[in-house]
């Protein structure tokens, strides 16, 4: 049975990857006034945005609830289709769960029909990627409950690595402490992070220095890669392309013919990395 495919504005999707594809809108405030994400991370002014947080904008998120998502499958299962949502990380924000009761209470309500919700255990390309698979499965004509199974069994592949440039704001959300971000900050720290096997994002390595943590993800990469399935290798980046396009060349050299994905890193998840964050995102081993 053919099904619709959705994720949302946190999977950083450049329009180019969005065929089969409904994006769902991510809100947030920005110093308190309501904005709305729609998905277009190629519209979105990642200068202005990071540009803002640098200068004490305050940028506050919200889960996407679970009228959102009646709403939104509601159509698609009165047409007769299934529907696969990638979620971001239940570890990271209550949206998977939200998805959950909402497909609960429409597979009770349209009988015979499939909703299932993947927990990318990630965000950003981390999820994206995820989705990119789903409508492959789909424009294939695999099954939903057979595609299901295959997006769940890539979850652990999906790698994603990332740094960031000011520990401040994974302090603000409670990523890391005030002593370490104050610590880590005056001796110029920087973690590497990842979404481990539960979709928390914790910390892999600590190294000093913004070109010794591009190393490091490169380093990863050449360690834990698998061949794409025809999925590009991501990065993204806050407002640090110059960062962005060395780690892109980084990667050419360990695997010249890859495809390579270079964007601005969305904003709903943006302001708990702020500005700096540089982010690779790929088919792995393990994470």
């Amino acid at each position: 049975m053919a099904f619709a495919v959705f994720a949302d504005g946190s999977a950083n999707l450049p329009k180019k990857y969005l065929d089969g594809i409904q994006l769902l809108p991510c809100e947030y405030t920005v110093n308190g006034k309501p904005e709305t994400y729609l998905g277009d991370v190629d519209s979105f002014d990642a200068h202005a945005y990071y540009d803002g947080l640098r200068k004490g904008n305050v940028i506050k998120t919200s889960l996407l609830n679970t009228h959102l998502f009646l709403t939104q499958f509601t159509p698609i299962l009165e047409k007769g289709l299934d529907v696969i949502y990638v979620s971001m990380s239940s570890g990271i924000s209550g949206t998977y769960n939200a998805a959950i009761a909402a497909a609960q209470e429409l597979m009770e309500e349209f009988k015979g029909r499939f909703v299932h919700i993947v927990d990318s255990h990630g965000c950003g390309f981390g999820n994206g990627l995820l989705a990119m698979r789903a409508a492959l499965l789909n424009k294939k004509g695999m099954d939903a409950k057979d595609a299901a199974k295959i997006l769940d069994d890539e979850v652990p592949h999906t790698c994603q690595y990332f740094t960031v440039d000011d520990l401040n704001f994974l302090k603000n959300t409670g990523r890391v402490s005030g002593v370490t971000a104050m610590i880590g900050t005056a001796l110029h720290i920087k973690p590497i992070l990842f979404g481990d096997s539960e979709g928390h994002i914790v910390s892999c390595a600590k190294v000093r220095g913004r070109q010794k943590a591009v190393e490091v993800l490169a380093k990863k990469y050449k360690e834990k890669k698998m061949d794409v399935q025809d999925l590009p290798v991501c990065i993204s980046h806050g407002d640090c392309i110059q960062d962005a396009q060395n780690l892109a060349d980084r990667v050419m050299t360990i695997t010249p013919n890859v495809p390579i994905t270079i964007c601005q890193h969305e904003p709903f998840s943006g302001a708990h990395v702020g500005p700096g964050m540089l982010g690779l995102f790929f088919r792995g081993v393990e994470r």
